[in-house]
């Protein structure tokens, strides 16, 4: 990996902008800026201090708040007096369940039922198909939809290891589900009626690349609320649901209309 691309992965942001602030504020403190005794001053001051230099390094929002709190909460955690082990099990917990995400930008999210039922409207009930769910987590998409659709070949592909075996072991019992672990960016997509995706907006240009390259002229790429970017969806379907869920629908076989 070159020096450009590791600067600009979101792990190493944070990183730099953690240790620039911690720097700041052991400066400060040393010339007398911050009075001595008060650590949560100190902790507050560290964590507005990196929340703004992500901000200029151009973090986006949410890594604003993770900055400012992350001092606070360490100072915070200092005051419980756990057993090591209790940290070490939840840094393995996380791990297990947000695997890559500090490279992929793409955390855990569940579909809900409206969701489900919407993409199942899409695979059709007497006939065999095929259902690739890309990132699939827990199964909390690719499960019920097997259930709903029993002559569906339906396939989850997820790096998480937690996430698999708990996805695994909620889908006991249906034939035509596998879930494995792997990366969907080495899979070829070229034999599934429908692809879905609920990931992040970071990936989403790859995804339509990738799709236009393997899909069949009749297959559909369904992606929950982060749209292709630079490409207009051959369909939306906006959910009746409490977060109004928006499912965008892309089919690269079909010759696109001008200005599209």
């Amino acid at each position: 990996m070159s020096l450009r691309a590791f600067v600009a992965a979101p792990a190493a942001q944070a990183i730099l902008a953690q240790g620039a602030a911690w720097g700041l504020t052991l400066g400060a403190a040393a010339l007398g800026a911050l009075p001595a005794g008060h650590p949560w001053l100190f902790a507050a001051t560290q964590g507005v201090a990196a929340a703004l230099i992500a901000r200029w390094m151009g973090a986006p929002p949410w890594w604003w708040a993770i900055h400012a709190v992350f001092a606070p909460l360490l100072l915070a955690a200092s005051t419980w007096h756990l057993a090591p082990a209790w940290y070490l099990g939840g840094f393995v917990l996380l791990a297990l369940f947000y695997w890559s995400s500090y490279r992929t930008q793409v955390p855990l999210y569940l579909s809900n039922a409206a969701t489900v039922a919407a993409v199942a409207e899409l695979v059709p009930p007497d006939r065999a198909s095929a259902v690739l769910d890309l990132g699939s987590g827990i199964g909390s998409l690719i499960r019920p939809l097997a259930r709903q659709r029993p002559m569906a070949r339906c396939v989850g592909i997820e790096m998480a290891p937690g996430s698999l075996w708990l996805g695994r072991l909620l889908a006991r019992g249906l034939p035509n589900l596998s879930q494995r672990r792997a990366d969907f960016w080495g899979e070829s997509w070229r034999d599934y009626d429908l692809v879905y995706a609920f990931l992040s907006p970071v990936p989403m240009a790859r995804i339509g690349e990738k799709a236009a390259a393997e899909l069949g002229p009749q297959a559909v790429l369904i992606s929950n609320s982060f749209p292709i970017p630079n490409r207009k969806p051959d369909f939306v379907l906006d959910l009746p649901d409490r977060r109004r869920t928006r499912l965008y629908g892309y089919r690269f076989g079909r010759p696109r209309q001008s200005g599209q």
